[in-house]
């Protein structure tokens, strides 16, 4: 794990604020022992925010937590496509990021962060039901309507509540390593992890069954990534030809089986090389990608560092 610097956390609640979105970062990153975070939900000033669904929410701070923040959450809230936030939340907001804090949207939040300007020119997402609207409003945003979230380095935004989940578990991978990421949900009781590639929704209805069956096989897998896994191995513990299992695979992953595989690898590497003192050969047969050198060359393709690197980087300070 990194060196446990306090990460400084700001819940911005706007007018209308839906419940589940605040609700998901306040939750995920509340202080603890084990989470290196401090977490203060703020408004335009401090006080009743009116939300949404029947709910409202006593806020102790204005935004002064905005300058103090080095995550700065956006959630989603009613009517974005009518109305820009108030002025001082836009400036506050840009006044955050050129501090050098990170900018994150749930679902319809997207809106706020695109009224900075901070988005021109970038990817963002956003609720599956707003992104015509979040399009028309801000044409100079590149809209992706079929991921759950988007990492833009500074600026990060997300669809709807359940892929804040995803959001959040991501920027925990990325400051404190899987296995807090890990940790953290199996505390939410959430899946490890969705790729911010994976579709919002699939576009047709997937049968029930299907759809646990492939569940289990994912399951299935990660408890036997040291052993040889190819499409048709997989494909038969699912019980379904490789050709469907291929297709349905992707729709709901966003990644093909192999690249799937793959990536679940290099994940337990990466939990091997934070938790443990084996060696880059013994990680390598334990997570099943054979030689130093395999896994070398595919932790560069896909983190772009090395296992060695990545090492020091989560045992600094230790």
């Amino acid at each position: 794990m990194p060196a446990s610097r306090l990460h400084r956390v700001a819940v911005l609640v706007l007018e209308g604020a839906k419940p589940l979105d605040v609700g998901i970062p306040a939750q995920v990153f509340t202080t603890r022992a084990s989470m290196p975070y401090e977490v203060r939900v703020c408004g335009a000033t401090p006080g009743l925010v009116t939300g949404g669904d029947g709910l409202a929410y006593h806020v102790a701070h204005g935004l002064d937590a905005l300058a103090w923040a080095d995550i700065v959450f956006v959630p989603g809230y009613r009517f974005p496509d009518r109305d820009d936030p108030p002025q001082a939340v836009v400036e506050a907001l840009i006044a955050a990021h050129d501090r050098g804090a990170r900018l994150a949207a749930i679902s319809t939040g997207a809106f706020a962060l695109a009224a900075t300007g901070l988005l021109d020119g970038r990817r963002a997402t956003t609720h599956w039901h707003y992104t015509r609207a979040l399009m028309a409003r801000h044409p100079l945003v590149q809209v992706d309507e079929n991921v759950l979230f988007v990492d833009e380095g500074s600026v990060l935004t997300s669809a709807g509540a359940a892929s804040g989940i995803d959001l959040c578990l991501h920027i925990l991978r990325g400051d404190l390593g899987v296995a807090a990421s890990n940790h953290a949900a199996r505390r939410l009781v959430a899946a490890p992890y969705r790729s911010g590639g994976q579709a919002q929704y699939v576009p047709r209805s997937v049968p029930e069954p299907l759809g646990e069956r492939f569940a289990a096989t994912r399951e299935w897998a990660l408890h036997r990534l040291g052993e040889p896994l190819t499409l048709d191995i997989l494909a038969r513990q699912a019980g379904v030809s490789p050709r469907t299992f291929s297709r349905r695979f992707v729709e709901e992953t966003g990644y093909t089986p192999m690249q799937w595989v793959m990536r679940a690898r290099i994940d337990l590497a990466r939990e091997l090389l934070e938790r443990s003192e084996r060696s880059v050969e013994q990680i390598a047969a334990d997570v099943g990608l054979g030689t130093g050198a395999n896994l070398r060359l595919h932790f560069q393709r896909i983190l772009g560092t090395t296992p060695s690197d990545y090492r020091r980087t989560f045992t600094r300070g230790e």
